[in-house]
C-alpha cells in the first residue's frame, strides 16, 4: 500500500473505531466500546505508518 492509502485507511478506520465507541457508550455495550478502542488504535498505527513513508520517501528524494 502506497502512504496515501495507508493514511486513508487509517483515517477510515480511526473514524469507524470512534463511532464504535459512541455507539457502544450510548448501549452501555462493552465489547462495542474495547472493538472501537482497538479499531481507532489500528488506524492510528496506519495513519503512522502513511506519515513514515513520506519521510522516508523525502529523505530519498533529497539525496
Amino acid at each position: 500500500m502506497g502512504s496515501t492509502a495507508d493514511k486513508i485507511a487509517g483515517k477510515a478506520n480511526e473514524l469507524t473505531g470512534k463511532a464504535k465507541q459512541a455507539v457502544g457508550d450510548a448501549t452501555d455495550n462493552r465489547s462495542l466500546q474495547a472493538k472501537g478502542v482497538a479499531q481507532e488504535a489500528k488506524g492510528d498505527a496506519q495513519q503512522a505508518k502513511g506519515h513514515a513513508k513520506d519521510a522516508v520517501k523525502n529523505v530519498i528524494d533529497k539525496v
